[in-house]
């Protein structure tokens, strides 16, 4: 069997062990592979062929993970919109208590709203900042 053979036959073993796990980083170093397939359609030495999968694969999950590490600074899930999709609704305060509270009519319910400390509490418009157990914390829109 050829060499180009084998590193196909390792990127497919390597893409079906991916989806078996759903590892992604399988598929970086199947990356590696390919590159190596690809280096010994072209004729190179074995030895530049496990260097490239080597470098290609290894340089890919290392790319992959610092890329994935510095995306991972999400809002907790209490102000995260992509879990609570009330996150940056708006709403209309009518009047405010004098505990800091007003009551609000949003998606067909009344709901309790609380300022964030430092807003001066006045009736007008006010986007949904945050999920505080049951009551909506609201920024000025």
């Amino acid at each position: 069997m050829s060499q180009p053979t084998l590193w196909w036959l390792v990127t497919g073993a390597i893409v079906a062990v991916e989806l078996l796990t759903g590892t992604f980083y399988l598929l970086m170093l199947g990356l590696g592979a390919v590159a190596a397939a690809l280096a010994a359609h072209m004729g190179a030495s074995l030895t530049v062929q496990v260097v490239l999968a080597s470098l290609v694969g290894g340089g890919a999950v290392v790319i992959w993970h610092f890329k994935r590490s510095a995306s991972r600074a999400e809002a907790p899930a209490q102000a995260n919109p992509n879990v609570n999709l009330d996150i940056g609704e708006t709403v209309q305060v009518a009047s405010w208590n004098a505990d800091g509270t007003a009551s609000v009519h949003y998606r067909g319910a009344q709901w309790t709203v609380m300022h964030r400390a430092g807003i001066n509490p006045a009736p007008g418009a006010y986007r949904v900042a945050e999920m505080v157990g049951n009551r909506l914390l609201v920024d000025k829109a």
